[in-house]
């Protein structure tokens, strides 16, 4: 458990915006809505209390974008409560640290070491600094046939190959809940005098309790971006930016954010990190424990009682991964009757939602908040929906190799120029029926949806396998988001 040296019982913005509303001021500023006093009166039972906080940079509330106040007297506790030197607010999700991040790390024409199958905001900063991308093979985990994090041998061969690369860019745990060690990593990086850079979207509760992997940070990187949202207890796009080491340059971090992020920011995403961060400081490893042993019971029960269902767990000599966050609970239909987009689609219609789903796996998503009544209705929903199945095994092999990164990339790649997606207006293109594509080069990002991990980048080869895969993934279901087809019968790519 990580443990603070200020004193984390307080919630500077949040106490301050609290104790603005019971002042009961007229508002002669934004928002137009006046305290919810203008809204829609259907909306009111649902929006009345967050729009009564719903306030803009009044003197005594400070300012996002140039924090002297409350606003940075409540970074600084964040900093302190998650081992950072410095922290910063984020109201546009990790989408928008990760474009921080990069555009602070590198600049045009730069390269910076990649891991393949990140999140389509890694690429689209990698775009936005017109910097040069070499991209490291993820391990491969044949058992759940994923992509999970990079080897350390392939880090010293690309810096090795790329003396002048200006830091490797990392996503740790992949949206699976399957991680790697950063220790070693990050000592390796910082031999050659490189920052290590984190997308720990999925692990901002990690270090919080003791079956808990250990935290980027905690690991020795220097910047790490986290969703707040996603696995503690902030609002929708409340997320936060660490930053630690004489490798990262906060003010140029601060100047990023400032492009980057909303004008406008929302105080009551920033008073949900506050709180967020103040609860998970007090209450944190005891609430951790109790929904860690509501999974675990959960996973008993459905082990020894649906034989038909497998789960994704880590054996203790599996390579591809060595760490698995218990909260992320990874099912698949053993026998082979359902995809995972199937399964999925009976659990919604048993009241049940999950996550997301691939063409394999279903991915249920539980955190410190999730109680007994959650486990126990997605045990019956389960339970309802297998026991109309033959519970004899059968083997049961994909069509598909990989549904998370399809293609296997087996090398390090050379200089990607990621700025070629701003050229797309001066390049001829044309958009072509996706068999007629292989072989050609990829005028825009086909990114499935979930998990959001680009399948094709602009400027990469189409192949056949690519080709396949595209089209199974659009046969079960999924979307594709920045494609002008979602069902992607057509892709765009370059002419001579």
């Amino acid at each position: 458990m990580l443990r603070g040296k200020l004193n984390q019982n307080k919630a500077p913005l949040y106490e301050k915006m609290h104790a603005h509303r019971f002042q009961r001021r007229a508002s002669f500023h934004v928002p137009g809505h006046k305290n919810g006093n203008g809204l829609d009166p259907e909306g009111i039972d649902s929006f009345s209390a967050i729009m009564s906080i719903d306030y803009t940079e009044l003197p005594s509330l400070d300012d996002l974008h140039h924090p002297t106040g409350v606003i940075l007297e409540a970074e600084q506790l964040a900093a302190d409560c998650f081992g950072a030197e410095k922290s910063f607010f984020l109201v546009n999700g990790s989408t928008v640290g990760n474009l921080a991040m990069i555009l602070a790390a590198c600049a045009r024409d730069e390269i910076l070491i990649v891991q393949r199958n990140v999140h389509k905001s890694i690429i689209h900063g990698l775009m936005l600094a017109g910097a040069k991308a070499v991209f490291l093979p993820p391990r491969w985990d044949t058992a759940s046939q994923l992509a999970t994090g990079v080897n350390l041998e392939d880090i010293l061969t690309a810096m090795n190959q790329y003396p002048n690369a200006k830091g490797v860019l990392l996503s740790n745990p992949n949206y699976y809940g399957m991680g790697i060690h950063l220790s070693e990593i990050a000592d390796t990086v910082h031999s050659r005098g490189i920052p290590l850079l984190v997308d720990e979207a999925h692990g901002a509760h990690f270090g919080f309790h003791p079956l808990l992997p250990q935290s980027a940070l905690a690991s020795g990187a220097d910047i790490v971006v986290q969703s707040t949202h996603k696995m503690l207890t902030a609002m929708t796009m409340g997320a936060m930016l660490h930053i630690q080491g004489n490798r990262v340059d906060s003010e140029l971090i601060q100047q990023r954010l400032g492009m980057l992020q909303s004008s406008s920011p929302s105080y009551p995403i920033m008073a949900s990190l506050d709180l967020c961060r103040r609860w998970i400081y007090q209450q944190g490893e005891h609430k951790l424990a109790q929904s860690l042993q509501i999974v675990k019971h959960l996973r008993e029960q459905i082990q020894s009682k649906l034989p038909a269902i497998a789960i994704l767990e880590r054996a203790a000599n599996n390579l591809a991964y060595e760490t698995l966050d218990p909260f992320k609970l990874t099912i698949s239909d053993r026998t082979g009757t359902w995809s995972g987009y199937q399964l999925r689609d009976k659990l919604e219609q048993e009241g049940c939602d999950a996550e997301m789903a691939d063409a394999r796996h279903v991915l249920l998503h539980f955190s410190l908040a999730s109680d007994e009544r959650d486990a126990e209705r997605l045990f019956k929903a389960l339970s309802d929906i297998f026991s109309v199945l033959n519970i004899k095994k059968q083997d049961f092999s994909l069509e598909i190799a990989n549904n998370n990164n399809v293609q296997l990339f087996t090398q390090i790649s050379a200089p990607i120029p990621m700025n070629l997606q701003q050229q797309k207006n001066s390049l001829k293109v044309k958009a072509v029926p996706l068999e007629m594509a292989i072989g050609s080069i990829s005028a825009e990002m086909v990114i499935p949806y979930p998990p959001g991990i680009p399948l094709l980048y602009v400027g990469e080869e189409v192949t056949e396998n690519a080709v396949s895969q595209i089209k199974w993934i659009a046969k079960q279901g999924a979307a594709f988001q920045g494609s002008k087809e979602p069902q992607l019968d057509h892709i765009t790519v370059f002419i001579e």
